[in-house]
C-alpha cells in the first residue's frame, strides 16, 4: 500500500497557482523528499497531504484516507512538523512534549514511559526541564520531531526542519530520521537545500508549482550527466523555462 497517492493535486492563492496538477507516489518506509527553492509549491503541498489547506481541484490520500473527506482519520497516523513548529517558549521541554500528548489524547498510562523514550531519542533527557527558549535551535527543532512522534505516527511530515540550524544540528536531525526508517516510519521531508536531498531514496523535484521530475538522486545526476543533483535541477529548471517560452 502506498503512503501518499494524488492525482492532479492543485491550488490556487486567487490568481497565483501554488501547486500545478501534481501527480506523486510515496512508497511507505522511507524518505521522500520535496525539494525545490522558496515558492516551488513544497509547503502548501505538505499541508494539503497533512489536511490542514483543501486544495483547490484534485485528490489526495494518505494510506488510502481521502485528505478532505477523511482528514481527522489520517491525522490520527500522522506526525506534522511545520518550518516554524508551535513550540510554547514559556514550557519546559517536557512540559511541551507532556502538552503535545494531550493534543493527540496520548493516554496516561502509556504516556511516562513514552516521554521518556522520546527524550533519550532525542538526546534531550538531560534538558527536560530547561525553557523552551532557552534551547539552541537544532534543540528546538529536536523537541519539535519529539512532539511530532508522541502519538507513534505511520507517517512523518517534516516541512524544512533544518532551515536556519547549523550543520552539526542537520546531521544530528539526519541520523534520528535514519533512526525512525527502522521503526518502519514513511518521512516525507521538503527541503531547498540539494545536499540533503542527496540523502533522501526519493525525491520530487518542484519548480513554480509544478513536479519537474520525481526518481532517487543517482538516477536523475545519471540521467542529466551531472556531477551532483543541484547541477542536475539546474539543467532541469533550464530545459522546463525554455520550454514555456
Amino acid at each position: 500500500m502506498l503512503a501518499v497517492k494524488t492525482d492532479n493535486l492543485s491550488r490556487r492563492f486567487g490568481e497565483t497557482v501554488a501547486v500545478d496538477r501534481l501527480n506523486l507516489e510515496v512508497e511507505q518506509g522511507g524518505i521522500f523528499g520535496l525539494v525545490g527553492p522558496d515558492g516551488a509549491g513544497k509547503t502548501t503541498t505538505i499541508r494539503m497531504l497533512a489536511g490542514i489547506l483543501d486544495p483547490t481541484s484534485g485528490r489526495g490520500q494518505v494510506f488510502e484516507n481521502d485528505i478532505v473527506g477523511q482528514a481527522e482519520q489520517l491525522k490520527r497516523q500522522i506526525g506534522y512538523m511545520s518550518q516554524r513548529f508551535g513550540l510554547y517558549e514559556d514550557l519546559t521541554v517536557i512540559e511541551n512534549i507532556d502538552f503535545y500528548a494531550d493534543i493527540y489524547c496520548v493516554g496516561r498510562q502509556e504516556r511516562p514511559e513514552r516521554i521518556e523514550r522520546l527524550l533519550a531519542f532525542a538526546g534531550l533527557a538531560p534538558f527536560k526541564k530547561r525553557l523552551a527558549r532557552d534551547l539552541s535551535g537544532g534543540m528546538k527543532q529536536k523537541l519539535g520531531l519529539a512532539c511530532a512522534l508522541v502519538h507513534t505516527p505511520r507517517l512523518l511530515f517534516l516541512d524544512e526542519p533544518t532551515n536556519g540550524v547549523d550543520p552539526v544540528s542537520r546531521r544530528d536531525f539526519w541520523q534520528l530520521l535514519y533512526q525512525l526508517l527502522r521503526d518502519n516510519v514513511t518521512i516525507v521531508f521538503s527541503t531547498a537545500y540539494l545536499d540533503e536531498a542527496e540523502r533522501c531514496g526519493t525525491v520530487a523535484l518542484m519548480h513554480k508549482g509544478r513536479l519537474l521530475r520525481c526518481d532517487d538522486p543517482g538516477a536523475i545526476r545519471k540521467d542529466r550527466k551531472a556531477a551532483t543533483l543541484e547541477e542536475a535541477f539546474i539543467s532541469i529548471i533550464d530545459d522546463f523555462e525554455h520550454n514555456k517560452s
